[in-house]
Formats: C-alpha cells, structure tokens, sequence
C-alpha cells in the first residue's frame, strides 16, 4: 500500500505533495514502483495534529481521488475518519476506506460503508491524533489491541459491513511508546488468530529514529527492515512510503529464502 499524502503538515514529506498536481504525480510513480494499493489522506494523523474540516479534507483529496481513478485500475484507499469525506471519495471512484478511528469517529461512517459494499480497514489508536503519545498505557499492548480489534471487527459486521471485506491494523505508533511498538512488531502472527488480513504502517515512523538513534536520519532503510519482519510473519499489507525499495528488498529476500 503506497501512501500519498495530501497535507500541509504530515511527518513524512513536510506537505510536498499538497499541490493536486504534485500528489497526483506522485501516486502514479508508486503504482509504477509496484504498488498494490493508494492510501490518499487529506488529514494529517501525526501526534499533535489538529482536525480539518469536511470541506477542506474534500478539497484536497477528491481532485486527485479522481484524476488517479481516472489513470490506473490500482484500488484506491481513502484515509479519513469523516463518513461525508468517505461517501465523496467512494462516489469518485475509491474502493477502501481506512479509518484512523475503527468507525467510532463519526457515527454516520458504518452506514456509508455497509452501503457502498467497500473495503474497509479497521485501526486501534489509544486516544487522539493531538493526545496519543501523552502517557499510553495496557495491560498487555498485544492482548489489549488484539481485543479493540476484535471488537471493532464484530460492530462493523453487525452494522451490515462483510467480513471478508474487513481489514485490520494494529496502529504502530498511534498512542504507543517504543516499547509498545516492538511488542506489536515482534507479535504480529499473533494477528492472523483474528481470521482477517492484517495491515501493519511502520513506515518512516520515530520509532525507527529512536531504535537507531538519530530521530534526524534517514528512516528508507529502517522501514525496509521492518517490513522485512512483518511480511515474514504473513502480514498481508504493508502501508509504506517508499514502495520501490521495500518491493525490491522483499523479491530478493524471498528469492533467497525460498532455495
């Protein structure tokens, strides 16, 4: 899953991609670089990042939701928590809606889902975007999210949404300390106990600053190294930034591993 960010203020790229033109450019290259799927968000989920509105979330996203559908059959995500947002983008061509809040952020989301028969993907986040990283705390980091997830799976399938259109993702870095980070990493076979394809988002995220300790490099070849990890553990999807250099890290290796 390549992710295109249509922000101002994301952790990533620091907004190069705000202009249309520019993030439209760019989700292209990804499908090039052998992208399955395109995440597009028009809301920046870093910590500390306030909310935007419905109109402005629309009025980044959409043009590039359309013009993209428009050039490749690639499926097409689009991350928000915003039912309005969701119904828009799926009306313009997107298939996938990943909500950052597992449906508990907007009250409306489920029915628009149930109703457009697309996929979905179901995160656990402990708090907010702007409260996240004060203080997270479990019982047991993997127990405790395995059991969120569970339980957001079973509403949205109560709520009319297909199961096999389910997908879950545990929040690497969504209210999680770096030691909650490693333990959800290290543990996650244990995910497919769920009976739904997994998706996992390391990519560029400060945990990979702190394991090496430099919050200032470059994180290209941490996130390699931990997609490495996940997709030996059968995580089905891996949302990253750089798809070229993950693809070809995980052809060879697998290439290696399968003699």
């Amino acid at each position: 899953m390549g992710v295109v960010n249509v922000t101002p203020d994301s952790f990533s790229d620091r907004g190069q991609h705000l202009d249309p033109r520019l993030a439209i450019e760019r989700a292209l290259q990804l499908v090039e670089q052998g992208a399955d799927i395109l995440d597009i968000g028009g809301q920046s989920t870093r910590p500390g990042a306030a909310t935007v509105d419905a109109s402005t979330e629309l009025r980044r996203v959409l043009p590039v939701i359309e013009a993209v559908c428009s050039q490749t059959t690639v499926p097409v995500s689009i991350d928000t928590s915003k039912a309005v947002v969701a119904r828009e983008c799926l009306a313009a061509g997107a298939e996938i809606v990943n909500d950052i809040t597992a449906l508990t952020g907007d009250s409306a989301m489920a029915t628009v889902v149930a109703e457009s028969g697309c996929g979905l993907c179901l995160m656990h986040m402990q708090g907010t975007p702007a409260t996240m990283q004060q203080q997270p705390e479990y019982a047991d980091v993997v127990t405790d999210v395995m059991a969120y997830l569970k339980e957001r799976r079973d509403a949205a399938v109560a709520a009319g949404i297909a199961r096999e259109r389910i997908v879950l993702d545990p929040g690497i870095g969504f209210g999680k300390t770096l030691e909650h980070n490693l333990r959800l990493l290290s543990s996650a076979h244990r995910f497919h106990e769920l009976g739904q394809p997994i998706l996992f988002g390391p990519s560029r995220k400060r945990f990979i600053g702190q394991l090496i300790g430099d919050l200032n490099a470059d994180r290209t070849p941490g996130t390699i190294g931990v997609a490495l990890a996940l997709a030996q553990q059968g995580v089905q999807i891996l949302r990253v930034h750089d798809v070229a250099p993950v693809r070809q890290a995980w052809a060879v290796a697998e290439a290696v591993t399968s003699l």
